[in-house]
Protein backbone atom coordinates (compact mmCIF):
# COMPACT_ATOMS: atom_id res chain seq x y z
CA UNK A 1 0.00 0.00 0.00
CA UNK A 2 1.82 2.99 -1.31
CA UNK A 3 0.57 6.73 -0.32
CA UNK A 4 1.68 10.34 -1.03
CA UNK A 5 0.29 12.83 1.97
CA UNK A 6 0.65 16.41 1.19
CA UNK A 7 0.43 18.70 3.95
CA UNK A 8 -2.10 20.98 3.08
CA UNK A 9 -3.82 24.74 3.97
CA UNK A 10 -7.18 23.53 2.04
CA UNK A 11 -7.92 20.80 -0.38
CA UNK A 12 -11.16 19.37 -2.23
CA UNK A 13 -11.70 17.08 -4.27
CA UNK A 14 -14.92 17.24 -7.09
CA UNK A 15 -16.22 14.27 -8.94
CA UNK A 16 -19.07 15.48 -12.32
CA UNK A 17 -17.95 19.07 -11.03
CA UNK A 18 -19.20 18.46 -7.13
CA UNK A 19 -17.22 18.65 -4.22
CA UNK A 20 -17.47 15.17 -2.69
CA UNK A 21 -14.38 16.14 0.07
CA UNK A 22 -13.66 19.12 1.19
CA UNK A 23 -10.80 20.22 4.27
CA UNK A 24 -9.17 23.21 5.96
CA UNK A 25 -5.45 22.54 7.50
CA UNK A 26 -4.97 19.36 7.29
CA UNK A 27 -3.65 16.26 5.21
CA UNK A 28 -4.19 15.30 1.43
CA UNK A 29 -3.47 11.60 0.93
CA UNK A 30 -3.69 9.68 -2.87
CA UNK A 31 -3.60 5.96 -1.64
CA UNK A 32 -2.41 2.93 -4.01
CA UNK A 33 -3.76 -0.62 -3.34
CA UNK A 34 -1.41 -2.93 -4.47
CA UNK A 35 -1.72 -6.44 -5.11
CA UNK A 36 -0.07 -8.26 -2.15
CA UNK A 37 -1.88 -5.27 0.56
CA UNK A 38 -3.62 -6.76 3.53
CA UNK A 39 -5.52 -5.08 6.05
CA UNK A 40 -2.32 -4.78 8.26
CA UNK A 41 -0.74 -2.87 5.52
CA UNK A 42 -3.80 -0.32 6.25
CA UNK A 43 -3.78 -0.44 9.89
CA UNK A 44 0.21 0.33 9.49
CA UNK A 45 -0.42 3.01 6.92
CA UNK A 46 -3.25 5.08 8.71
CA UNK A 47 -1.26 4.44 12.06
CA UNK A 48 2.00 6.19 10.12
CA UNK A 49 0.16 9.18 8.43
CA UNK A 50 -2.12 9.94 11.76
CA UNK A 51 1.06 10.35 13.69
CA UNK A 52 3.48 12.26 11.30
CA UNK A 53 5.00 14.86 12.90
CA UNK A 54 4.82 17.48 9.74
CA UNK A 55 3.01 20.36 11.23
CA UNK A 56 4.88 23.27 12.84
CA UNK A 57 5.10 23.64 16.49
CA UNK A 58 5.85 27.13 18.50
CA UNK A 59 9.39 27.27 17.41
CA UNK A 60 8.25 26.96 13.62
CA UNK A 61 9.67 22.96 13.96
CA UNK A 62 7.60 20.21 12.12
CA UNK A 63 7.14 18.48 15.67
CA UNK A 64 3.70 18.08 15.59
CA UNK A 65 0.79 15.51 13.92
CA UNK A 66 -2.68 16.67 12.45
CA UNK A 67 -3.80 14.57 15.15
CA UNK A 68 -1.87 17.38 17.46
CA UNK A 69 -3.38 20.33 15.61
CA UNK A 70 -6.59 19.30 15.46
CA UNK A 71 -6.93 19.24 11.45
CA UNK A 72 -8.27 17.04 9.34
CA UNK A 73 -7.67 14.45 6.23
CA UNK A 74 -8.60 14.43 2.31
CA UNK A 75 -7.93 10.69 1.42
CA UNK A 76 -8.49 9.79 -2.28
CA UNK A 77 -7.86 6.58 -3.86
CA UNK A 78 -5.13 6.45 -6.64
CA UNK A 79 -4.22 3.55 -8.51
CA UNK A 80 -1.52 4.98 -10.55
CA UNK A 81 0.46 5.17 -7.09
CA UNK A 82 1.21 1.37 -8.11
CA UNK A 83 2.55 1.65 -11.39
CA UNK A 84 5.58 0.23 -12.86
CA UNK A 85 7.91 2.42 -15.13
CA UNK A 86 10.93 0.72 -15.56
CA UNK A 87 10.39 -0.56 -18.90
CA UNK A 88 9.28 1.70 -22.09
CA UNK A 89 7.04 4.59 -21.47
CA UNK A 90 3.82 3.49 -20.94
CA UNK A 91 3.91 2.60 -17.11
CA UNK A 92 2.02 -0.81 -16.46
CA UNK A 93 -0.50 -0.68 -13.49
CA UNK A 94 -0.47 -5.06 -12.79
CA UNK A 95 0.75 -4.21 -9.54
CA UNK A 96 -2.62 -2.42 -8.72
CA UNK A 97 -4.86 -4.61 -6.67
CA UNK A 98 -7.78 -5.98 -7.98
CA UNK A 99 -11.20 -3.65 -7.76
CA UNK A 100 -12.70 -5.69 -5.44
CA UNK A 101 -9.76 -6.13 -2.87
CA UNK A 102 -8.72 -2.37 -3.11
CA UNK A 103 -11.94 -0.69 -2.59
CA UNK A 104 -12.42 -3.66 0.62
CA UNK A 105 -9.31 -2.35 1.27
CA UNK A 106 -9.69 1.42 0.51
CA UNK A 107 -13.10 1.35 2.89
CA UNK A 108 -11.10 -0.39 5.67
CA UNK A 109 -8.19 2.14 5.36
CA UNK A 110 -11.16 4.62 6.07
CA UNK A 111 -12.42 3.30 9.34
CA UNK A 112 -8.46 3.00 11.08
CA UNK A 113 -7.44 5.96 9.96
CA UNK A 114 -11.19 7.62 11.59
CA UNK A 115 -10.02 6.12 14.68
CA UNK A 116 -7.31 8.96 14.74
CA UNK A 117 -8.70 11.60 13.05
CA UNK A 118 -11.78 13.31 13.59
CA UNK A 119 -12.92 14.44 10.24
CA UNK A 120 -11.88 12.37 7.37
CA UNK A 121 -13.29 13.61 4.07
CA UNK A 122 -12.97 11.41 0.90
CA UNK A 123 -13.08 11.00 -2.96
CA UNK A 124 -15.23 8.20 -5.21
CA UNK A 125 -13.39 5.28 -5.70
CA UNK A 126 -13.07 4.84 -8.96
CA UNK A 127 -14.31 7.49 -10.25
CA UNK A 128 -12.78 10.58 -12.28
CA UNK A 129 -11.64 13.54 -9.79
CA UNK A 130 -10.59 16.64 -9.71
CA UNK A 131 -8.26 17.10 -6.83
CA UNK A 132 -7.35 21.10 -5.81
CA UNK A 133 -4.96 21.49 -3.03
CA UNK A 134 -3.04 24.58 -1.42
CA UNK A 135 0.05 22.43 -0.43
CA UNK A 136 1.56 23.80 2.86
CA UNK A 137 5.98 24.31 2.74
CA UNK A 138 5.56 22.51 0.72
CA UNK A 139 5.87 19.07 2.40
CA UNK A 140 5.35 15.80 0.71
CA UNK A 141 5.42 12.47 1.99
CA UNK A 142 6.02 9.19 0.50
CA UNK A 143 5.19 6.16 2.01
CA UNK A 144 4.77 2.73 1.37
CA UNK A 145 3.56 -0.45 4.06
CA UNK A 146 6.32 -2.93 2.62
CA UNK A 147 8.80 0.13 3.03
CA UNK A 148 10.39 -0.18 -0.02
CA UNK A 149 11.13 3.49 -0.22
Amino acid sequence: MRAVIQRVSNAEVKVSGEISGQIDEGLLVYLGICKGDSEADAVYLAEKIAGLRIFKDLEGRMNLSVTDVGGSALVVSQFTLCADIRKGKRPSYNMAAENNLARSLYTFFLDQIKLHIENVQTGIFQADMEVNSMNDGPVTILADSKKEF
